[in-house]
C-alpha cells in the first residue's frame, strides 16, 4: 500500500462570481522510501494540492489517504503519519533550537525522556548539536531551515512533506538541505513529498516526478522516462542582437528535418539597454546541427551574441508538454 494516495483531487473557488478551478482532478501516489517531487511554476496548483493532502484545505471533490487513513474522515490518524516542513520559517525566534524542538515535540504529544532522546537524535541528524542552546534569531537562514526540517521529523513520520525548502538560502545551505532529503530516503526509508519550481532539484533527488501546470498533473514518471518523451533532441539557445528575427530565417530553420520546434523569446540584455532575442531550437544532434544553423543565422544578417547547447532535461519536457518554459 502506498504511503500517500491522492485520487481525483479537485478544488474550486468562487471568485468574482465565477468558478475558479485551482486543482483539476489530480491523482498520484507516493511509495515508502520514495522521493516524489511535484514540479511546476508558481501558481500551478502545487500549494493547493498539498493543502488538501495535509488537511488544511477541504477538497471540492476527491480523496487523499496517508497510511490508509482518509485525511477527511480520519484526519487525526492521517496527520500523525505526516511531518510538514513549510516554506516559511515556523519557529520561535526568541527560543533556542532545543527549546523549539521541545515545544513542537509536546505539540505532537511527546514528552519526558523519550522526547529528550528524540531531540538529541534530531539535532545530530540536522548537524546542530553544537548550536542547540543558541537562540534561533542568531541563526543563518540555512540553519533555520534545518531546524524547521527537524521539527517535521520529531515524531518519526512515515511521510515528510517539504514545501520548496531551499528558497532563499545560500548555495552551501541548499546543498546541505538536498543531502538531508536524500538521507531521509536512503538511511531512514521515509517517503518524501517535495514541491519545487526548480527543475535541477527535482531532477537530482527524485525517484519520480509529477509535472503540474494550470491545476492539472500533465505527466508522472521517473526522470529518465519523462525525458524520453522528448526523445534524443537537444535544445539550442541562440542569443541574437535586436528584437526582430527575419521571418525567412524562422522558416528556413523550421524546414530542417532535424528541427522539431522553434520558439522565440524577447528579453532585455542584463547590464545594458540593448534588447536581445533568444532562438530556442529543439533539434536532434544539437552539436552536429549547430554549425549549419549558425550559418543560416549569419546569412540572414543576424548577429549572434551567445550560444548554448542543452541536453534533454525536465525543463525540455515541460516545454515539450506545455509550449512554455518552466520559468514562464
Amino acid at each position: 500500500m502506498p504511503v500517500l494516495q491522492a485520487d481525483s483531487l479537485v478544488k474550486v473557488y468562487a471568485r468574482n462570481g465565477e468558478q475558479l478551478r485551482a486543482v483539476d482532478g489530480i491523482s498520484f501516489h507516493v511509495d515508502e522510501g520514495e522521493i516524489f517531487s511535484l514540479l511546476g511554476p508558481n501558481g500551478a496548483g502545487k500549494s493547493t494540492t498539498i493543502g488538501m493532502i495535509s488537511g488544511l484545505i477541504a477538497p471540492t471533490e476527491g480523496t487523499a489517504t496517508i497510511g490508509g487513513h482518509s485525511i477527511t474522515a480520519e484526519p487525526v490518524h492521517a496527520k500523525e503519519l505526516m511531518g510538514v516542513v513549510p516554506q516559511e520559517i515556523a519557529l520561535y525566534p526568541n527560543l533556542t533550537a532545543r527549546q523549539n524542538l521541545a515545544f513542537f515535540g509536546r505539540m505532537y504529544g511527546m514528552g519526558g525522556a523519550g522526547l529528550d532522546k528524540r531531540i538529541d537524535e534530531v539535532l545530530e541528524f540536522i548537524d546542530l548539536v553544537d548550536r542547540q542552546n543558541d537562540r534561533i534569531d542568531t541563526f543563518s537562514g540555512g540553519m533555520k531551515r534545518r531546524v524547521n526540517i527537524g521539527v517535521g521529523l520529531l515524531h518519526k513520520p512515515k511521510l515528510v512533506y517539504m514545501d520548496e525548502p531551499t528558497v532563499g538560502v545560500d548555495p552551501q545551505s541548499r546543498r546541505r538541505i538536498l543531502d538531508t532529503v536524500l538521507r531521509l530516503r536512503d538511511e531512514y526509508k521515509m517517503a518524501v513529498l517535495y514541491t519545487t519550481h526548480l527543475m535541477e532539484e527535482s531532477q537530482e533527488i527524485s525517484d519520480r516526478v509529477g509535472i503540474i501546470d494550470n491545476g492539472r498533473l500533465i505527466a508522472v514518471g521517473t526522470v529518465e522516462a519523462l525525458i524520453q518523451q522528448v526523445g534524443e533532441e537537444d535544445r539550442l539557445v541562440i542569443q541574437v542582437d535586436g528584437d526582430e528575427v527575419p521571418s525567412s530565417l524562422v522558416e528556413m530553420i523550421k524546414q530542417r528535418e532535424d528541427v522539431s520546434d522553434l520558439r522565440i523569446e524577447h528579453r532585455e540584455v542584463e547590464g545594458s539597454l540593448t534588447k536581445g532575442t533568444q532562438l530556442i531550437v529543439l533539434v536532434r544532434g544539437g552539436r552536429r546541427a549547430l554549425p549549419a544553423l549558425l550559418q543560416l543565422v549569419d546569412d540572414a544578417g543576424v548577429t549572434v551574441s551567445s550560444v548554448e547547447v542543452r541536453e534533454p532535461d525536465l525543463e525540455a519536457v515541460f516545454l515539450h508538454l506545455t509550449g512554455k518554459a518552466l520559468r514562464d
